[in-house]
């Protein structure tokens, strides 16, 4: 890798900064660093509500998990979460991602599809296994299933073998209450899309082309850094949804209650007013104003694991793999953006 780093253009969709603004058929965006930022920490932009059903299915797992319930029950909830990953090393995440994905890379061949192979198994494997599920490949195989269907309004085929990957989440997930069963299958479900986008992004933009220079083993502090600048440049997570419970003021605009608001992360994350040069890859800014990860009550508690994870496979990736092509494809999704494949040389 040279010191030349790549030009991260914004994603196809991503919206200036400015003002909120409201259209009749998509509500209110809301794009400004700071103004994304106020919504997440102010109590009257709640999350969307979502509908419960029979004990073990799909709809039943998104109304028991922290991150889709109303504010009575979310500290519950989280705590379950908060918990479970305070039991888990961050270093030893990443080493033994890391350790994984070298051992695809030794029998994938002189080709290897980023995405299918090491992107979504790998940290989901590891997360799993750390987290006492019995068997952390079937685990990591039934997250993907429920993530492909988590968000409302999926289709209803999609909504049924998810409500069957639940069942078997549940069955190889250690004996608990069926509620801690469920934050823990949900925090899988979370990691599942956003790590694999995040790791798909860094090998598309940093991997050097076939015949450049390798990437070589980088150092640690190297890595992380590099990892920032790509979650703020090409978010795997676009964007959030809230709902207003009264009417606010908001970025010298008036939101009236009932209000559906989309915060857009990719637009926040290019702020000119927070980040200098917002449009230039830089590892190592200073500050802390990257708002992939939420913030306030309801931010992401699994950033440390989720970028260990992530910098464990990118590790490995850098220092065996190139890239083969410039073009991407992504997942149709609203709010998500994770490579369909991504096709790398392995040396």
């Amino acid at each position: 890798m040279t010191d030349t780093w790549p030009d991260i253009a914004p994603a196809p969709g991503t919206p200036d900064c400015g003002p909120p603004t409201f259209a009749p058929e998509r509500g209110w965006w809301v794009t400004r660093h700071a103004d994304v930022r106020a919504a997440l920490t102010d109590p009257a932009f709640r999350v969307p509500a979502v509908e419960s059903g029979p004990p073990g299915t799909l709809a039943w797992l998104r109304a028991s998990v922290s991150r889709f319930s109303p504010p009575q029950r979310h500290a519950e909830r989280r705590s379950v979460v908060v918990s479970a990953l305070a039991e888990l090393d961050p270093d030893e995440l990443r080493h033994e991602a890391a350790r994984l994905t070298v051992a695809v890379l030794d029998r994938a061949g002189d080709r290897l599809d980023v995405t299918r192979d090491v992107a979504r198994p790998v940290p989901l494997r590891v997360l799993a296994g750390r987290l006492g599920l019995a068997d952390p490949a079937a685990a990591g195989t039934a997250v993907a299933v429920v993530a492909a269907a988590y968000h409302p309004g999926v289709d209803p085929a999609l909504a049924r073998r998810a409500d069957q990957a639940v069942a078997t989440l549940l069955a190889l997930a250690p004996p608990a209450p069926p509620e801690v069963r469920a934050n823990l299958i949900g925090l899988l479900v979370q990691a599942c899309d956003a790590t694999a986008g995040l790791i798909g992004a860094a090998a598309h933009h940093l991997l050097p082309p076939r015949g450049g220079l390798p990437g070589g083993a980088p150092g640690l502090a190297e890595t992380d850094a590099m990892l920032a600048e790509v979650l703020r440049l090409d978010p795997p997570v676009r964007a959030t949804r809230r709902v207003t419970t009264a009417g606010v003021r908001l970025g010298g605009r008036d939101v009236p209650a009932d209000s559906p608001v989309l915060l857009r992360f990719d637009a926040a994350n290019r702020d000119p007013r927070v980040f200098s040069d917002p449009a230039a890859f830089r590892p190592g800014r200073p500050g802390t104003g990257l708002l992939t990860f939420g913030a306030g009550e309801r931010g992401c508690p699994g950033d440390r694991h989720a970028l260990a994870l992530a910098a464990g496979v990118f590790d490995a990736l850098r220092a065996r793999c190139w890239r083969l092509r410039a073009d991407l494809r992504h997942e149709p999704h609203p709010t998500l953006r994770v490579p369909t494949n991504l096709e790398v040389s392995v040396r």
